[in-house]
């Protein structure tokens, strides 16, 4: 009896990928997913990044199994033709049915509590420093703490975030709410927008939003084209502005980054105040209200502007060493211009990011994050299992010929530096070559 099945050419499937009509291939099986895209959880950002691809990769790295049984109410009954895997994800998926079987992604250890009794205290420890004491060197130590019980909650978050760190998904939601909007003055909404698709497309220089800051740096030359931004859907316009900022960000790179905070709570209100569909708005900007309400009394309670100047900048500059974590990991790592395949899923996650290298007795001030890669390629693993998977994947990597980058937290920062350095160089070389041909 002759195969019955209905087939799709990978270029016949390839013109599935407009936000009106978004199909995806799963293990070789056609979804139509143009209706769900609407309401699926992680947005709608990375099933269009992938629209119009083979995606088995990237669905299994961010659902449990229990979403399996959910695809049959989209298949469109064409199967893709000449459907491969390579060896490279072959071996992955073996990894990720492995981890499960083991119990990995549900192995949470005592990490939340431990986490929110640290948070807990921290957060005595500052109000109590600045409240109950009039000595100026409690109150910088206090911003300090506040620094980083923001550096904790922000790893909470993070953790939230991508699996359930409590016992129902209504508990899990007012976490990320407490911990993202009330406590840090930056939406959780904000988070998931830019965070889905930072994973999806990691280190794509038009798709991922992680590297698109101009005008203050471009981590490679290939941003002064004025490279269109899919996420934002805007020009990265590269203008005179943009080649003079960039040409000293090596220097300005980390004043900046100690001030950084305050972009992240100018794009919290942008997205929250914008036409874009954003999930529990309504909670978002309570929880942003809360944080602007307590924050400035804080920082009011203090006897004079110069304390309450410097207890703010203090604060924003010990959370800006998270800030500063996020880039090792991926400023210096291997960038790409295009929009993400989903047939090497793999490769590029390896390709566009960079472990730190640290001890054990570390892992707490890292949250996990340092493990990067092992972060990347399993997003719904818990912090504590990163550490005990990083050697199985720098064994996978080294059967492959695939980089395993990880580097000390020194190290890391010099590689930074580097890559900031060299785009430096290159655009103040256009910027010279504009100020000779103008006058």
């Amino acid at each position: 009896m002759g195969d019955s099945k209905k087939y799709i050419t990978a270029e016949g499937l390839k013109k599935h990928n407009k936000r009106e009509d978004v199909w995806i291939s799963i293990q070789g099986k056609v979804y139509n997913v143009t209706d769900w895209i609407k309401q699926h959880p992680g947005g709608d950002i990375p099933i269009l990044n992938l629209a119009g691809q083979e995606a088995t990769d990237a669905f299994i790295a961010f659902h449990p199994g229990t979403a399996w049984k959910h695809l049959d109410n989209f298949f469109t009954g064409y199967y893709l033709q000449d459907y491969e895997v390579s060896e490279v994800s072959r071996d992955y998926r073996k990894l990720c049915v492995d981890f499960a079987k083991a119990g990995l992604f549900e192995k949470k250890g005592h990490g939340v509590m431990y986490s929110f009794c640290f948070i807990g205290f921290l957060l005595f420890l500052t109000f109590y420093g600045v409240l109950f004491s009039n000595s100026f060197l409690i109150h910088m130590l206090s911003g300090a703490l506040l620094g980083l019980t923001w550096m904790q909650i922000s790893y909470l978050g993070h953790d939230s975030g991508h699996y359930l760190i409590m016992t129902t998904k209504g508990f899990n939601k007012m976490v990320q709410i407490m911990s993202g909007n009330c406590l840090t003055g930056i939406s959780i909404a904000w988070w998931k927008w830019t965070h889905n698709a930072h994973h999806v497309a990691c280190n794509s220089l038009d798709y991922d939003p992680d590297l698109q800051h101009l005008p203050v740096f471009a981590v490679s030359s290939s941003l002064f084209k004025s490279l269109n931004s899919t996420f934002y859907g805007r020009e990265l316009t590269f203008d005179s502005l943009a080649k003079f900022f960039v040409s000293y960000q090596h220097f300005t790179f980390y004043p900046i980054i100690c001030v950084s905070r305050v972009n992240l709570f100018v794009q919290t209100l942008l997205l929250l105040f914008s036409k874009r569909k954003v999930p529990d708005r309504f909670l978002n900007i309570l929880g942003i209200l809360v944080f602007w309400t307590w924050f400035p009394l804080l920082v009011l309670s203090l006897p004079n502007w110069t304390e309450r100047v410097l207890f703010v900048l203090t604060s924003f500059a010990v959370t800006g060493i998270q800030h500063v974590q996020f880039c090792l990991n991926h400023f210096a790592a291997d960038v790409y211009v295009g929009q993400p395949k989903g047939n090497d899923w793999f490769e590029k996650q390896t390709a566009g990011t960079i472990d730190i290298d640290c001890s054990p007795q570390m892992d707490w001030f890292f949250g996990g994050l340092q493990f990067q890669l092992e972060h990347h390629l399993f997003p719904r693993l818990p912090r504590c299992q990163l550490r005990k998977i990083s050697p199985i994947v720098q064994e996978l990597c080294k059967k492959h010929n695939l980089s395993y980058r990880s580097l000390s937290f020194f190290e890391a920062n010099r590689w930074t530096i580097r890559t900031l350095r060299t785009a430096a160089m290159q655009a103040r070389g256009m910027l010279w070559e504009a100020v000779n041909t103008h006058g």
